[in-house]
C-alpha cells in the first residue's frame, strides 16, 4: 500500500499543510515539529509527491519545450538531441518537460500552446527559430523563457547559443588549409542568427586569406534547410557553371544532399570536390564518404538550457544570462588536400 501525505499527517498529529511545509523546508515550522514530522516520514518510508512539494510553492513543476513543426520533423537529428538533453537534465531537478510543436508559419491569430494558456508550466525553453508572432504573444505572460540556438532581435534574453562564428571560421579555414580557394557556401534562412554567423565566418576566412569573395559562390535557398535543399543548391551551382572545388554547407542535412547531387553528376568526393557540413549528426558517418563537419554539443545544449531555466526559476541567476557553447572540427573523408 502506498503511503500518502495524509498518513504522515495523521501519525505525526499535524495537518497535511504542515507536512508540506516540512518537505519544503519552510522556516515557519518549529524545530520540534519538523523533527517529529521528519521522523514519521522516515519511519513510514514516505516519498513526497510533486503535489506535496508544490502545495507551498504554488508551482506546477513543469517546463514547457517549444519547437516549430519543421524543426522537429525536417532536422530531427539536431533538435531531438537538444530535447533529449533537456529531458535528461530535468531528471536531476524537480521538473517534468512538456513538448509542444507549433506551425512554422505561426501567427498572432494562432493559439498558444495549451500549457501556456492553462498556466501549467513554470518556465519555457524555445529551441530554434520561432515566428515573431509567438514571441510577441508570450510577452503578455510573465513566464521565464530560455532560447536555444536562436536569439530574438528585440530585448535581452536568456539563451544557450552555438559559437557559430568560430564554427564557420574553423570549417572554411580547414578547406583553405587543404588548398581550396574556390569555396561555395550553401544555406537557407540567412536571417537566422546561427546561419548568419556561419556565413560571416565564411567571409572572414576568405578575407583573412586574401581570397576574393564572389556572390556566384553563394546559394541561399528559401526552402527548409534539408537534404533536398542541399541537393538543389549544388545543382544550381553546376547549372550556372560556377567553378568550385569545395562546398561549405550551413548544416549537415544540406551537406548530405550536396554529396548526392555531386555523385549524380559524376563528380568524386573529395577528389573533385571537398564538402564540409555543420552540426555532426549521426547520419554523417553513414554517408559515403563520411562527412567532415563542425561538431555541436547538442545534448549538452539541452542540458544547459534546463539548468539555466532551473536557476532562473530558483532566482539564482538573472533571466538574461547567455551561454555560448564551443564547437570543434571533426575531420572525415569528405575533404582532402588538393
Amino acid at each position: 500500500m502506498r503511503i500518502t501525505i495524509k498518513d504522515v499527517a495523521k501519525k505525526a498529529n499535524v495537518s497535511t499543510a504542515t507536512v508540506s511545509l516540512v518537505i519544503n523546508k519552510n522556516r515557519r515550522i518549529s524545530r520540534e515539529t519538523r523533527r517529529r514530522v521528519q521522523k514519521t516520514i522516515d519511519e513510514l518510508g514516505y516519498q513526497p509527491s510533486r503535489t506535496a512539494r508544490d502545495l507551498v510553492s504554488r508551482k506546477s513543476g513543469n517546463v514547457g519545450f517549444i519547437l516549430t513543426e519543421d524543426h522537429f520533423l525536417k532536422t530531427e537529428p539536431f533538435y531531438t538531441q537538444i530535447f533529449l538533453g533537456a529531458e535528461f537534465e530535468a531528471r536531476q531537478h524537480p521538473y517534468y518537460v512538456l513538448l509542444s510543436m507549433i506551425p512554422a508559419d505561426y501567427s498572432e491569430h494562432d493559439m498558444l500552446p495549451r500549457f501556456v494558456l492553462e498556466n501549467s508550466v513554470d518556465g519555457i525553453i524555445i529551441a530554434g527559430k520561432v515566428p515573431g508572432g509567438l514571441i510577441r504573444k508570450l510577452r503578455k505572460y510573465s513566464t521565464p523563457i530560455v532560447y536555444v540556438d536562436y536569439y530574438p532581435d528585440e530585448g535581452d534574453h536568456a539563451a544557450v547559443l552555438i559559437d557559430n562564428l568560430n564554427g564557420g571560421i574553423l570549417a572554411v579555414q580547414h578547406l583553405v588549409d587543404c588548398g581550396h580557394s574556390k569555396i561555395a557556401f550553401i544555406c537557407g534562412d540567412i536571417e537566422h542568427p546561427s546561419i548568419r554567423d556561419r556565413f560571416l565566418g565564411y567571409k572572414t576566412v576568405l578575407d583573412k586569406n586574401g581570397i576574393q569573395f564572389s556572390d556566384e559562390h553563394v546559394v541561399i535557398t528559401d526552402k527548409v534547410i534539408c537534404q533536398e535543399s542541399g541537393y538543389d543548391s549544388v545543382k544550381k551551382l553546376l547549372k550556372n557553371n560556377t567553378k568550385f572545388t569545395a562546398v561549405f554547407a550551413c548544416n549537415d542535412a544540406m551537406a548530405i544532399g550536396a554529396v548526392q547531387c555531386l555523385k549524380d553528376n559524376a563528380l568524386r568526393i573529395p577528389e573533385d570536390v571537398s564538402i564540409i557540413g555543420f552540426d555532426d549528426i549521426q547520419m554523417d558517418v553513414m554517408v559515403d564518404p563520411p562527412i567532415t563537419t563542425i561538431q555541436v554539443p547538442k545534448v549538452d545544449m539541452g542540458s544547459e538550457a534546463m539548468k539555466l531555466i532551473s536557476e532562473i526559476l530558483g532566482r539564482k541567476v538573472q533571466n538574461t544570462r547567455k551561454i555560448l557553447m564551443p564547437v570543434s572540427l571533426v575531420e572525415r573523408q569528405s575533404t582532402c588536400k588538393v
